[in-house]
């Protein structure tokens, strides 16, 4: 029988000895190679490196975006707020 490309099945040897070494290669990679202050370092690279990828928006961007957050949030209180006082109206009226 053939097996497809990249299949996981390991030949049956029936050695302990096999499975130990298996599992010893695997964990390598820089993450096992390091100790925690390492890991931690590395860490804190892969962050800086992440945040110097991202797109930050212009000064203008930025209160255009603002300015659109604060109209929105006034709106939906003017919303609420219509909303509690039906709500209110309608409480007293049927309990007195």
């Amino acid at each position: 029988m053939t097996e497809a490309l990249g299949s996981t099945a390991t030949p049956e040897s029936g050695r302990p000895e096999d499975e130990v070494a298996a599992k010893k290669a695997r964990r390598g990679g820089k993450r096992g190679k390091k100790g925690p202050f390492g890991r931690l370092a590395l860490f804190y690279r892969q962050i800086v490196a992440e945040l110097r990828k991202v797109v930050w928006p212009s000064r203008n961007q930025l209160s255009t975006y603002t300015s659109v957050v604060i109209v929105f949030v006034v709106i939906v209180i003017g919303l609420v707020t219509v909303i509690d006082y039906g709500f209110n109206n309608a409480v007293k009226y049927v309990f007195g």
